[in-house]
């Protein structure tokens, strides 16, 4: 599968926009500031002067622990704390809980041009949701040449040489009631270590190609019911020319599977020919596989009642 991996970061403006922060002190626009890890820490023990394994590229949240911890030092005491902390110069300071910023805060991230922000959400909260906003943002990802579906609440990731049919088949299962996500270009992020999602470039959203016709637009057509801006990839369907005399799996016992940013999923081979009607097969497929996860195995199951026949007529 042809791609390319792409490594990203989103400014701060971004995150600013995205959780309304109060802005208290920035050294320079916000959209020239990149973060680039979803990592975010509890400075604790940063402020009690343990640097070892402090990682400067991460926003840091100042919450009520902090806050106590800082409030028991000597004014002398904080202010050193405070400067040796902020020296380090970490991407980004945020006020938890409603707190204010000292004026030892505010002073020492002039001086050395770290962004401090502020927010009345519990640190607790505040920390989980913008965990989960910048897992999505920055998630590592690829562009693909393939085509992703919805079948039956089945993300259905399609792939295979260009001309094969892969816009067509999309056009169809929308006729069928099913729902399209991205035409032509893919763009896959591994949101977690076990989930990949899908989305069409901005560009190409609702759009597809059909050979002959041109560009339309789904949305505009089918209405807006049979477009969908993301969705999780669940299985891979890989479309190629029939060849005379290959062996293709008849009984669907042969596990094939996929692997995108090192996430293996299921994935099935189809012929095609012409005759062939690839949406209904396609519909099959999704229904088969939402079976499998519910732990019935078609295939198995088959099989053995095979052998449970050939035993009985041995006897």
């Amino acid at each position: 599968m042809e791609s390319q991996e792409q490594k990203f970061s989103i400014s701060l403006e971004s995150i600013i926009n995205e959780f309304h922060f109060e802005t208290i002190s920035l050294p320079e626009d916000a959209n020239k500031i990149a973060v680039s890890t979803k990592e975010i820490d509890r400075p604790g023990l940063a402020l009690t002067g343990f640097f070892e394994i402090f990682d400067s590229d991460r926003i840091q949240l100042i919450g009520n622990a902090e806050h106590k911890y800082l409030g028991g030092l000597s004014g002398e005491e904080r202010h050193r704390h405070i400067m040796n902390f902020v020296e380090k110069r970490p991407v980004a300071v945020i006020m938890t809980a409603g707190h204010k910023a000292s004026p030892d805060f505010v002073e020492a991230c002039r001086a050395y041009g770290v962004p401090l922000l502020a927010s009345n959400e519990p640190t607790t909260d505040l920390m989980a949701e913008m965990f989960a906003f910048l897992a999505v943002s920055l998630a590592p990802r690829v562009t693909i040449h393939a085509v992703l579906v919805e079948v039956y609440g089945e993300g259905v990731l399609l792939i295979g040489d260009s001309g094969i049919g892969k816009s067509e088949t999309a056009i169809e299962l929308v006729k069928r009631g099913h729902r399209l996500v991205a035409d032509d270009a893919v763009e896959i992020k591994k949101v977690s270590a076990k989930s990949l999602v899908g989305s069409a470039p901005e560009l190409l959203e609702h759009y597809v190609e059909l050979r002959g016709i041109g560009v339309v637009d789904v949305s505009r057509i089918f209405g807006m019911g049979a477009v969908k801006a993301t969705e999780k990839i669940e299985l891979v369907i890989k479309l190629e020319n029939w060849i005379d005399g290959k062996m293709y799996d008849r009984l669907g016992i042969e596990e094939e599977k996929e692997d995108i940013l090192g996430i293996t999923l299921p994935a099935i081979t189809v012929p095609v020919k012409p005759g062939r009607n690839l949406a209904v097969i396609i519909e099959i497929a999704a229904m088969n596989h939402r079976q499998k996860k519910m732990g019935y195995n078609a295939a198995e199951e088959f099989t053995k009642r095979i052998i449970e026949h050939n035993m009985e007529a041995a006897e």
